[in-house]
């Protein structure tokens, strides 16, 4: 039976990007195989922390921002909160050895080479020309905050394994990582394009730092690349001039749609809107509002849409000032947890590697997390199966790892 939850978990990963009924499928084989399993060995994870405290929370605001919702919510809309935490939650209290995890990595980083060949596919050679996408994950802008995490989580492993591997290993590694930065650019996201800069420069920093090594060829190599890049002229950078033309600033409009959502919180300050419940703001609520407060509605400038285009606002006007606190401490936790356990040179390429897509995920949906909704679906998921295994790691071997690991093989 266990071999049946690391197989559940290993298939989610690769079908992410891929396939939405089966990554709903595998994540409730999977949850159903973990309850399975530790029932019958009596073994939940250990005692209460922390962590379990956050999660509980996470989970809470979000059905409280359900129950008590302003403009009114469907309870199928916690949904997706109550998925991506789970799998954080039970991949945290869970034991897994290196060769699960490993394989957790390389289901990752080949599902989405699988969805990005089925996006070129539908570019290049049918009638749909209209963005790159990974076809479960859907928008281009969260397409790009998916593979942006996925970019980090291979880079960093590449690095770490650099040393360790067999050529056919590190040729693949190599591959992968090129080819999700190039997509990144036609997927001209700008804020994903920063946050995998970001990534690259702060963990490939963070490797070379406790190696003490490989300074030198750190800075050439990013040199090189920024040079290239201003040579190119990619059209992620045109974009900003496009942007500016169309809506006067960079911000896209978002200033106008932040306003909407802004007003609407203020009747509801506590538990928001509702989750997922964005879209009801309309100008006609609004306006009512306004008319109960004995005021008049300055509808110039406001902007209306389907979510919040933040990670900060979105989540404050749909879960409230409870919401807000509650991911706002998850992102602390993950930020402090991360800093405070930085593997040193003596580290395991997969404690690396795990570390490193952590980290990867939480700039990214820090970073990007400004400008867009961060944090949910598919880019969520992803984001807790690397939080996820970096804990589960720690748990399984608290210590650094003094020999260096073998070569990625598959369980």
């Amino acid at each position: 039976m266990i071999r049946l939850e690391h197989a559940a978990l290993i298939a989610l990963a690769a079908v992410l990007p891929l396939l939405e009924g089966p990554k709903n499928l595998f994540w409730v084989l999977y949850v159903a195989l973990w309850v399975v399993n530790r029932a019958r060995t009596r073994d939940f994870g250990g005692p209460w922390d922390r962590w379990d405290t956050l999660i509980v929370l996470w989970i809470a605001s979000a059905q409280a921002a359900v129950a008590f919702a302003g403009l009114g919510a469907d309870w199928r809309a916690v949904t997706d909160v109550v998925r991506y935490t789970s799998v954080l939650w039970l991949m945290k209290r869970s034991r897994y050895p290196d060769r699960v995890l490993v394989a957790l990595l390389i289901a990752l980083a080949a599902g989405t080479v699988l969805a990005l060949a089925l996006g070129y596919y539908r570019i290049l050679l049918t009638d749909d020309h209209t963005y790159l996408g990974l076809k479960s994950v859907g928008h281009v802008n969260h397409s790009a905050i998916y593979l942006a995490i996925a970019f980090g989580a291979t880079l960093i492993a590449t690095r770490a394994w650099w040393r360790h591997a067999a050529a056919p290993w590190r040729i693949g590694g190599l591959l992968c990582t090129l080819l999700f930065a190039v997509s990144l650019f036609v997927m001209q996201s700008r804020a994903a394009v920063g946050a995998a800069i970001v990534v690259a420069v702060v963990l490939l920093l963070a490797y070379a730092v406790r190696h003490r090594r490989g300074m030198r060829r750190l800075a050439l190599g990013a040199a090189i690349a920024v040079g290239i890049g201003l040579a190119v002229k990619p059209e992620v950078l045109e974009k900003n001039y496009v942007q500016i033309e169309r809506s006067g600033t960079l911000l896209a409009f978002r200033e106008g749609i932040w306003h909407a959502g802004l007003l609407a919180w203020r009747e509801f300050p506590i538990f928001g809107v509702g989750t997922h419940s964005w879209g009801r703001i309309s100008e006609k609520q609004l306006e009512s509002a306004a008319a109960q407060r004995g005021e008049t509605l300055d509808s110039s400038g406001l902007v209306f849409s389907s979510h919040g285009h933040s990670l900060y606002v979105n989540t404050l006007v749909e879960r409230g000032v409870l919401g807000l606190a509650a991911v706002l401490a998850v992102l602390v936790a993950w930020a402090v947890a991360l800093f405070r356990h930085i593997p040193d040179a003596a580290a395991s390429p997969l404690r690396w590697s795990y570390w490193g897509g952590s980290a990867a995920a939480w700039m990214v949906a820090v970073i990007v997390g400004l400008v867009n909704t961060t944090l949910h679906h598919e880019h969520a998921l992803i984001s807790v199966l690397l939080l996820g295994g970096w804990l589960a790691h720690q748990r399984s071997t608290p210590a650094p790892n003094r020999q260096a690991s073998p070569g990625p093989r598959a369980p």
